[in-house]
């Protein structure tokens, strides 16, 4: 798979930008898929973060189902996008990634294809890690979820880069709630045969086991 993301950005970014009308966030989970988007972003590119690691963070008390989060890490780098956005959907944002914190990334450890515009914060969002991992309860990530994420990958990085985010994200040995047919998370993506196959296959290699119930 030949990986591939369109540079559409539009026409006013730069103005913007110069005018302080625009903010960008570093995504390293669903935010990658550019089909789980619901504002009208500006522009977008892929990126590295270093200084940060990917884990499976538990959703407890509130919930039990497991979502990503980063935590520092200086000799760790995670790939993902950067999405460049109206200032004022920002508090939007923000309302998707409930329960997270978000900070100012830095720039100094960040690269970004072929930036369209400089100048501009960037932040990344982060869930407290506390003291377990999503391996170390009863939590489940759902599949559903998953798919996104790992399409969100796939589309950017190809194979390889799919296989890098489950080689280097922590927690994965847990349980992984077959929701496909019926997904619960709310930002669904609709997958080829051939994703599904080789999400699942990348995913039990990496020591999840499937349950189709909670």
């Amino acid at each position: 798979m030949d990986p591939h993301i369109p540079h559409d950005d539009h026409p006013d970014l730069a103005e913007l930008a110069d005018a302080g009308k625009v903010v960008a966030y570093f995504g390293y989970g669903s935010l990658v898929n550019r089909y789980t988007l619901r504002t009208k972003f500006l522009g977008i590119r892929r990126a590295r973060a270093g200084g940060w690691r990917r884990f499976w963070l538990p959703r407890v008390p509130a919930s039990e189902m497991a979502l990503l989060s980063v935590h520092p890490d200086p000799d760790e780098s995670i790939d993902g996008v950067v999405v460049y956005d109206r200032t004022e959907h920002l508090p939007a944002v923000d309302e998707r990634e409930a329960g997270y914190a978000r900070r100012i990334v830095d720039l100094d450890h960040l690269g970004i294809e072929r930036a369209p515009v400089g100048g501009v914060p960037i932040y990344i969002y982060q869930a407290p890690k506390g003291d377990v991992s999503a391996a170390d309860t009863k939590s489940v990530i759902l599949q559903s979820y998953l798919d996104a994420v790992m399409q969100g990958f796939r589309l950017l990085y190809g194979d390889e880069g799919v296989q890098r985010f489950v080689a280097h994200t922590e927690g994965f040995e847990t349980r992984v709630l077959r929701d496909r047919h019926a997904p619960r998370y709310p930002r669904p993506v609709k997958l080829e045969r051939d994703e599904a196959e080789l999400f699942d296959w990348l995913v039990l290699a990496r020591g999840v086991t499937f349950v189709d119930h909670v």
